[in-house]
């Protein structure tokens, strides 16, 4: 029957009522389509150079694809070899070339529709079950159906799933699971795109959520979407050739298709769309965050220690980190990119500074000052310092771009109370560049107080202290309202502490 609906569907003969009693020894788990662990299976060739030899004629491989058992070949667009049963419309990457394993695919999916039967679920024509091996147990199987007219994934039990939820905290409402749920669809598809058509109303959908994400980049400079504006533009760029493709079986355009509906209905389900406390904005927290860790002594000696570079930081990292498991991957990619020019500053100053403090060392006439000398050593290891983890830094971020910026950004935001972490050891090679300035400017100034006339000394000297408060001033600047609102809390603290009725101090009230 072909597919003339709006949804990527297959349509067969409808499985006969299943027969109790028929699969004993098999168990089936709930999962999801980001269970499937098509990637991470350890199936190897072997390791020997033979010439393979073609028979005459025309080459003949219809008895290696046909159908094993009921279950039929397919080949992904990725090139994945995965299996299709067309008469209970089952799903598979699980390899049932074997007898034994197909047998055991095949009473997992009479089971699994049973037990539909029996928890009174009515499965639509177009219903599908996708059916894979848990890990670590081959009587244990993994399933869920497809709805492709609600397009979702269901189970014939009820079911918590840590890979559904993606760390979301305050998910309360079906309403908003069901993006969730419908982003596990998309996952589907995606995994086993073949033998279904492109509806036309999905394309016209996805053109419109690319064309809304890229007006707010233009209109806002920031977008909830979960690809860049260049990718945007590109994607664009694929819409027409896409409507070529419309009603027909083309498993590349569906999985093209279902890998960005996919990305979309993620993007709706972190941010609560259509939720009351959805997040209209790049911006905004869902919940109340508080960097308790931030907020100590400790890093706040840090913080004055390099110069206010590790709060700047940490306020970047919160940037990229909208909430706790949520991080926008665009921002990412800036905030990466933005490091790495900055490292490349950092190196080059580094070297001079080195270049100049060994120059300074050399001088004849400072080898008599101990104590310029002494400061001279302290701004050589700064710099060396600076320019060693400036370089460390810079492999380190140059090795994560050979992998997928979601893979890195999530090690990186992985580890407990990484955001301040990260923002101390992302302030170190700034933090040795300017006390190596620093003490190289106080090496200097020993030189020159310490081996000129009077004459020299009151002209510099009023220079000097001009150029220090002058260079003070724009660094203390920033820290100025900080410390003001500071100063202002604790007073108000003091205040409510001290008056009367508070804090154990009582008055006795009189009574008329």
């Amino acid at each position: 029957m072909p597919n003339t609906g709006s949804e990527p569907s297959i349509y067969t003969t409808p499985p006969q009522s299943p027969v109790p009693g028929q699969s004993p020894g098999i168990t089936l788990n709930p999962i999801t389509p980001s269970q499937i662990r098509r990637n991470d299976r350890n199936t190897k060739i072997r390791d020997e150079y033979v010439v393979f030899e073609v028979a005459k004629g025309p080459l003949d491989c219809s008895q290696e694809l046909a159908p094993v058992a009921g279950w039929e070949p397919l080949t992904h667009p990725s090139g994945a070899l995965f299996f299709y049963q067309p008469y209970r419309r089952v799903f598979t990457d699980v390899d049932v070339r074997d007898p034994k394993t197909a047998a055991k695919m095949s009473k997992a999916a009479e089971k699994a529709y049973e037990e539909a039967w029996n928890a009174g679920i009515a499965l639509l024509p177009s219903v599908e079950l996708a059916l894979e091996f848990m890990l670590g147990d081959s009587n244990t199987i993994g399933y869920y159906f497809v709805d492709h007219d609600k397009r979702v994934i269901f189970w014939f039990e009820a079911h918590k799933s840590i890979h559904l939820m993606l760390d979301v905290r305050g998910v309360e409402r079906k309403s908003h699971v069901r993006y969730a749920l419908e982003s596990e669809y998309w996952g589907h598809i995606s995994h086993f795109p073949n033998k279904r058509c492109l509806p036309e109303d999905i394309v016209v959908r996805l053109k419109e959520l690319l064309i809304y994400a890229q007006t707010e980049y233009i209109d806002l400079g920031t977008s909830l979407s979960p690809f860049a504006s260049d990718q945007i533009e590109s994607m664009l760029g694929l819409i027409d050739p896409l409507m070529n493709s419309l009603n027909r079986e083309n498993e590349h355009s569906v999985r093209i298709v279902a890998r960005c509906m996919e990305r979309f209905c993620i993007v709706n389900f972190l941010n609560f769309c259509g939720q009351p406390s959805a997040r209209r904005n790049t911006n905004k927290l869902m919940c109340e965050y508080s960097d308790k860790r931030s907020n100590t002594i400790l890093f706040w000696a840090m913080n004055l220690v390099m110069f206010g570079s590790p709060d700047a930081h940490r306020k970047v990292l919160h940037w990229i980190l909208v909430e706790k498991n949520i991080i926008q991957l665009g921002r990412y990619r800036n905030f990466t990119d933005r490091l790495n020019s900055k490292w490349n500053g950092y190196a080059i100053f580094s070297t001079v500074l080195l270049a100049v403090d060994i120059n300074l060392l050399a001088v004849l006439f400072v080898q008599s000052q101990t104590s310029a000398i002494l400061v001279s050593y302290l701004s050589t290891l700064c710099a060396i310092g600076s320019l060693v983890v400036t370089l460390v830094f810079a492999r380190q971020l140059n090795d994560g771009r050979r992998y997928p910026a979601e893979r890195v950004a999530s090690f990186m935001f992985g580890m407990k109370n990484s955001t301040v972490r990260l923002a101390l050891m992302l302030s170190l090679p700034f933090a040795f560049l300017i006390w190596g300035v620093i003490l190289f400017a106080a090496s200097l100034s020993i030189v020159i107080f310490c081996t000129s006339d009077v004459v020299t000394v009151s002209i510099a000297y009023p220079i000097w202290a001009t150029i220090v408060i002058l260079v003070t001033w724009p660094a203390l600047a920033g820290h100025i309202d900080t410390l003001n609102h500071w100063m202002m809390r604790r007073t108000i603290r003091l205040t409510w502490y001290f008056r009367p009725g508070l804090s154990g101090v009582t008055t006795s009230s009189s009574h008329v």
